[in-house]
């Protein structure tokens, strides 16, 4: 049975949406624990170039997490520094609801971008069997304009296809399609 915490606020529920798909010749309780384990989301968490590193992670609705995600690749680093941006930023959030192994959904407190004023962003994550495998569904709110949706957009795909390396190289995994 799902269990829930305080759901998305209106704000957030009126908000355009970003949706990102996965198929995976795994199955679903591996695709979770890659989500839901600290050493999971250390291993895949982040865009290419980047690591991250898990402070907390309390699973259950209304538990909190905290990771540091640092840029490590050069160019990164130096990209970050022209826009004055830190080489490590701290994300913390709240679980909604945990529903094993098929569905998460958290919110994200956006307070690292200069000038604007701090702000939730909703995502749930659906693992849907399919097959001998899954699809997983990524939907999350879009940022505050167009230019921060599209750096969350290329972020999470980024973050998606290093997801789906791991499992290739941990599951044995050939066949993973977008």
């Amino acid at each position: 049975m799902p269990t829930k915490a305080k759901g998305p606020t209106s704000a957030s529920a009126s908000r355009p949406k970003i949706r990102l798909e996965r198929t995976f010749q795994v199955s679903a309780k591996e695709v979770w624990e890659l989500w839901t384990t600290k050493e999971g989301l250390e291993s895949w968490w982040g865009p290419e170039g980047f690591t991250t590193t898990v402070h907390r992670l309390d699973l259950r609705p209304g538990g909190e997490f905290e990771y540091a995600m640092t840029a490590t690749r050069s160019d990164l680093i130096e990209g970050m520094k022209a826009a004055g941006l830190p080489l490590t930023s701290v994300a913390h959030g709240t679980y909604t609801e945990v529903t094993r192994p098929r569905r998460l959904a958290y919110t994200t407190l956006v307070d690292f971008i200069h000038g604007v004023a701090s702000y939730e962003v909703a995502a749930v994550v659906e693992i849907l069997p399919v097959g001998r495998g899954v699809r997983m569904v990524v939907t999350e709110d879009a940022m505050h304009d167009e230019l921060w949706t599209e750096r969350s957009t290329m972020g999470m795909n980024s973050s998606l296809d290093r997801l789906a390396k791991v499992l290739e190289s941990r599951l044995g995994t050939r066949r993973t399609s977008r």
